[in-house]
């Protein structure tokens, strides 16, 4: 009954959180970018608290990715692989927080810049913007070290996952494969935020793949 109910919390983790994770970010009605455009803050005015609550759903769901892969780890603790599957979730859960602060910068301007311009000129939402600029260079730098922290650790998780067979292979390999992807485009490519959908995507869709197999039984913790 305890192992039921722990597969069940981890697959369910991973599930809630790909869910979390993508469908508040795709249901955002407005993106920022990677540096605050005037404009950006009347439209967040229009559709203040549908933003809001997407940002949170979002970032709620980084948070319980940590918790998946938290989960994960600890029905490994017995097998030889936990060498590199513990430092891999640690090292993956500290790029998903580095991130979500990162996010979480963003998330806060939006909503308190899109009620303190509410009714004021353009000029104000010019000087409000640009007087975050300087703030805004840090914090791109710190989501693009969460970026390669997250990449690292899914890189040794993957490798773990294959070595130890704990999962089927194609778990192990995507994840791995996220985790090169993830450090190649923050390092090798120019500074643009941007860069890094396609690799969220895929992360959101391996979250939901591996939630899936661990549910259906796919995970063998004592290999």
């Amino acid at each position: 009954m305890k192992d039921a109910f722990a597969i069940r919390f981890a697959g369910g983790a991973f599930i809630a959180s790909a869910l979390m994770l993508w469908l508040g970010w795709m249901l955002l009605p407005v993106r920022t970018g990677m540096f605050f455009q005037p404009e950006v803050f009347g439209r967040i005015h229009e559709q203040f608290h549908f933003w809001i609550w997407m940002y949170r759903i979002h970032l709620f769901g980084v948070v319980m990715a940590m918790v998946a892969l938290a989960a994960l780890a600890s029905h490994l603790t017995q097998s030889p692989v936990r060498v590199l599957i513990w430092p891999g979730v640690m090292m993956a859960a500290a790029g998903l927080l580095v991130s979500a602060l990162g996010s979480a910068f963003y998330y806060h301007h939006g909503a308190w810049g899109s009620i303190e311009l509410a009714g004021k000129p353009a000029l104000a939402a010019a000087t409000f913007a640009e007087a975050l600029r300087v703030d805004t260079e840090y914090v791109t730098c710190l989501v693009r070290f969460g970026r390669v922290f997250g990449g690292l650790g899914m890189a040794l998780l993957g490798w773990g996952v294959v070595r130890g067979n704990v999962l089927p292979s194609w778990v192990g390999g995507v994840a791995g494969l996220i985790g090169l992807a993830a450090m190649a485009l923050t390092m090798l490519l120019p500074d643009d935020l941007w860069l890094f959908v396609p690799v969220f995507h895929v992360f959101s869709l391996w979250l939901v793949g591996t939630g899936l197999v661990i549910l259906r039984g796919g995970l063998r913790a004592n290999t």
